[in-house]
């Protein structure tokens, strides 16, 4: 079954095409599955009873939370590694070394190769949708299938502050920082959104194109765009600090845009069907 993706005609407001209308593609998702409907078709594919799979998957889902958070690379059967990881800013002597340069932790997951050639080997199907919402044209893709290697980016997350120092990332377990900064000014750090999600339903954020995920940097004034598949019969919500950010409806998917403040600022979706939520993204 191929990968579904939208590319969808907006007009982009800043930038290096700003007040020109462009194609942006994103991923078209399908609904959440929930815990129970994974642990059944499990449980029917293994011959285990679902009391028996849900044991092993509440075992298991302990023993990852357990050692990942220890400082473990921890193994998932079948998909890949999880670790904890972190991204920080560099600094130039021992004394100035502090938690508070530490910016975000982080959860990387690294998938394995059978996981990633059935992602390289799986097509992906583009619909065109028109500025009016109007399908336009359909493509099926023939990209060469790369995959993203998450060690590529995650080798390197300490900030370049200052100018052609050289920044090092320990990649392995424990996600421990070190580095040398160079000399020069120190840039200021952008202002930081964080995203809240809630509902059953599927969100996505971008910037000019780009997935933006929680923790993100993001200039102040960057136009920020919304996209949110609600749960079925639901109608989703977006807040920006509180302030109510307006959604649209088009074929079922509901879009919304916002500026970037000067200051950090907190984003919540509610993707209808649910109150609770937590911070995340999903791209």
């Amino acid at each position: 079954m191929p990968l579904k993706v939208k590319a969808k005609e907006k007009l982009q407001k800043i930038g290096k095409y700003a007040d020109s209308y462009r194609y942006v593609m994103m991923p078209e998702l399908y609904s959440t599955l929930t815990q129970d409907k994974v642990i059944k078709e499990a449980a029917l594919r293994s011959g285990v009873s679902q009391g028996v799979m849900q044991a092993c998957w509440d075992a298991a889902g302990q023993v990852i939370k357990a050692w990942a958070t220890e400082g473990h690379s921890v193994a998932l059967p079948g998909l890949g590694t999880m670790r904890f990881g972190l991204r920080a800013k560099s600094c130039d002597t021992v004394n100035e070394v502090k938690t508070s340069l530490i910016k975000s932790r982080r959860i990387i997951f690294t998938p394995d190769v059978d996981l990633k050639d059935e992602l390289h080997n799986t097509s992906i199907q583009i619909t065109c949708y028109d500025r009016n919402g109007e399908v336009v044209k359909r493509v099926t893709s023939s990209d060469p299938g790369t995959v993203e290697d998450p060690e590529e980016d995650n080798g390197n997350e300490n900030e370049n502050e200052g100018g052609n120092g050289n920044q090092n990332q320990n990649g392995g377990n424990g996600g421990n920082t070190g580095g040398n900064s160079g000399s020069g000014s120190v840039t200021p750090s952008a202002p930081k959104l964080t995203i809240s999600r809630s509902g059953n339903g599927t969100s996505s954020v971008s910037a000019n194109g780009n997935a933006v995920n929680s923790g993100s940097e993001l200039s102040a004034g960057t136009q920020v765009s919304i996209s949110v598949t609600p749960a079925e019969g639901q109608v989703p919500t977006a807040s920006l600090n509180g302030n109510t950010v307006t959604l649209t409806e088009s074929d079922g998917v509901y879009t919304g845009t916002f500026q970037m403040p000067s200051s950090n600022a907190t984003l919540a979706i509610n993707s209808g069907g649910a109150t609770g939520g937590g911070s995340g993204d999903m791209n």
